[in-house]
Parts: C-alpha cells; structure tokens; sequence
C-alpha cells in the first residue's frame, strides 16, 4: 500500500509583489498563505477581493508590506531590487524570482511549489502547461508559411518583447522580427530607436502589449510610412492585454499563447 506524504509550508504569511506569484499559490491551492499582494493583479479575480493590495511593481512603501507581517516576500526581477533591499535590511526573507523564459516560467513554478510544500500540485500544473505548449506546436507545424511578427511591450518610445513573449510567437508559427532583441532582460534594451525599422521588416502582424494601458491600434496604423507594412494592410493590428502575456506565469502560457496561435491562423487564410 502506498502511503502520500503532506509536506507542510515552511512559510506561513507570504507576501507577493509580483502577479505570477499571485497566480501561482492560487493554482497550487496555497492561496491561504498569501497575506499582500500587487496591485496589478488581475488573476484570479477573486484575489482582488480577497488580499490587501499592499504594493505596486516597482515602488512601495515598506511600511504597508511589514503591516502584513510576512514570513517570506516574493519578488520579481531587478525592478523590485530596491524594495528588496529594504525589506532584507528590515528583516524579512525575500526570495527572487527572475524568469525570462517559457523554461524559467517552469521553473519558477516548481521552486515556488516546494517552497509552500505543494510539489506534487506544482507538477501537476507544469504537466498541463506542457501539455498545452505541446498542443499548439503541433497546430503550428501544420503550416508551411510562418508570417513576422512585431511585438510592441512599449509606445513612447517603440519596444519589442521579453524573452518569453518572443518564444511563444515562435511556438504559436510566428517569427519574432526582433527576436535579437528578446534575450535582454532590461527593456532600455529592447527599446526601437528608429521607427522606420519595423517598416523595413514588414511585419505581416503587429501585436500591441502596453503594459499598464490600453492598445490604441489608430496610433500605429497613422504612424508616418507605417500605412505599407503588410500587418496595416491586412488589418492585422490586434491588442493582447499585458495581464495575458506580459506577467511570467501560467497566463502566458494559458491565456497569451492561444490568442497568439489564433491571429496567426487568421494570417494563414489571407
């Protein structure tokens, strides 16, 4: 007979500063350990009404995070890395996280899963976000053609997508026409200083992503020369919301990804 085993959290009161974080303890079922989280956070709806938004993403006043009297703070990226700071200074654990890729998305799942004692909840949950990478690969490879893709994250100034943004176009049957640009993780980095070079790589789809506010379409399309790129054309200009694929957590995978695989299979009939 086989005996399952409960590992019990280490932590208690975990405060999250990012939105994968959020999403994450929900999927695993640790939603109860969570005492703050961003207020950017957008899944589980429920989450809003649940925990105190005690954070933005990168500022926060300390204070408001020690109120909830966290055992652990989970953060993301070198954004974060001030409040960070203080927060080590005032004596609180934090654990990083600094995901950029689909495999560190993964990742990040599976540390977070054994640190709140839910691995075979994390498993689970990395099983079915393979499975659903896998089954879009597979309607992709169908294909024959693969149309280019400009992702824009930014407007003010141009910037292309983060890592894992890019390797999802590539999984939904797109080519990234920034793609080397994708392995930087600071966005000054991936910022487009000229405009006319999206024109020059005639992208087939334009994918507009502003993280933090709406996708206005009409000011791409009326930008100067931009009328000749075949995406303008083809009126093949679309919003993905930054909550569905610019957080580095399930969504990406769950929500970003097919919206990804579904304008590209609405290139394919052109």
């Amino acid at each position: 007979m086989t005996v399952m085993t409960m590992t019990k959290s280490s932590y208690q009161r975990i405060a999250c500063l990012s939105t994968e974080a959020v999403e994450t303890l929900y999927a695993l079922g640790a939603e109860e350990l969570i005492v703050g989280i961003s207020g950017y956070t957008t899944r589980p709806a429920k989450a809003r009404q649940e925990k105190p938004k005690i954070s933005g993403f990168s500022s926060a006043k300390i204070d408001r995070i020690l109120a909830v009297q966290p055992d652990l703070v989970i953060a993301y990226s070198n954004m974060q890395a001030d409040i960070c700071r203080d927060l080590i200074a005032a004596g609180i654990e934090v654990h990083v996280f600094n995901q950029h890729t689909v495999a560190g998305i993964l990742r990040m799942i599976a540390a977070l899963a054994s640190l709140v004692g839910k691995q075979q909840q994390g498993a689970e949950l990395i099983a079915d976000l393979q499975t659903q990478l896998a089954h879009i690969q597979q309607q992709a490879a169908h294909w024959t053609r693969r149309p280019k893709v400009y992702f824009e994250e930014w407007n003010e100034p141009l910037m292309s997508g983060i890592g894992w943004v890019s390797e999802l176009i590539q999984i939904a049957g797109g080519e990234d026409i920034f793609s080397e640009f994708a392995q930087h993780h600071s966005a000054k980095q991936r910022i487009i200083a000229d405009p006319s070079e999206v024109v020059r790589r005639a992208p087939d789809i334009i994918i507009g992503s502003w993280c933090g506010k709406k996708f206005i379409a009409k000011s791409v399309t009326e930008r100067d020369g931009w009328q000749q790129i075949p995406a303008v054309q083809n009126d093949l200009v679309a919003e993905i919301k930054s909550a569905d694929i610019l957080s580095p957590g399930p969504s990406a995978i769950l929500y970003g990804l097919p919206q990804l695989h579904a304008l590209i299979s609405r290139w394919q009939e052109i």
